[in-house]
């Protein structure tokens, strides 16, 4: 049995790893949820789970973000979510989350929405790619974490996030470039309880 002879630099490292990169979670309120045709709506919510399990087993730095909670307008984000990842989103009155400002302490950031809007602009709600490019942030998508309001909708907010420089990957890319090897043994454990307790995994 081999691993790794010389671990790579987890802070410079070209894939993802736990010290160099952060979580951004977006929109998973009610309303936003059942508006999602582009996917099962079970599966996204089983999806963004498995993201909110992962981020909290390797202690990735969390930004939650809703809309219209404090107006009044919106219901908060979902449970499921807010129960593994306790905090207070930054709620917005904007639709496009870009226009917040926060500081993200990591330059790798995968990004998870409720939705996706291909015509909202370039610093689109989905992850608002021009913005994080700009500044300096990679931008990972997580495809099956995330929804849009028709097929079509989804697929070409997706492709304009990609023309930007996004780099997709799946719930499962993600577990396993962060975990990278079973001899990483203090999050093995639960990192497999993870990868396979969602349905077809």
């Amino acid at each position: 049995m081999t691993s790794a002879l010389t671990p790579r630099d987890p802070v410079n490292d070209h894939l993802l790893t736990p010290q160099n990169c952060a979580l951004l979670v977006i929109d998973y309120q009610p309303i936003q949820v059942t508006s999602v045709a582009s996917r099962d709506r079970r599966e996204l919510v089983n999806n963004i789970v498995a993201v909110a399990r992962i981020a909290k087993l390797y202690k990735l730095p969390v930004v939650l973000s809703t809309v219209n909670v404090k107006t009044g307008i919106n219901q908060p984000m979902i449970t499921e979510v807010t129960d593994i990842l306790p905090g207070e989103p930054i709620d917005r009155t904007t639709v496009n989350a870009g226009r917040t400002r926060t500081s993200m302490p990591r330059s790798r950031l995968p990004v998870a929405t409720s939705y996706l809007f291909a015509h909202c602009g370039p610093r689109s709600a989905s992850v608002s790619p021009y913005w994080t490019i700009k500044e300096n942030y990679e931008v990972y998508p997580i495809i099956d974490a995330v929804g849009g309001t028709s097929s079509e909708a989804h697929k070409l907010a997706l492709r304009r996030m990609i023309q930007a420089g996004a780099k997709p990957v799946s719930w499962v890319q993600l577990i396993c470039e962060l975990q990278r090897d079973w001899q990483r043994k203090n999050t093995a454990g639960d990192f497999a309880k993870i990868l396979f307790a969602v349905e077809g995994h």
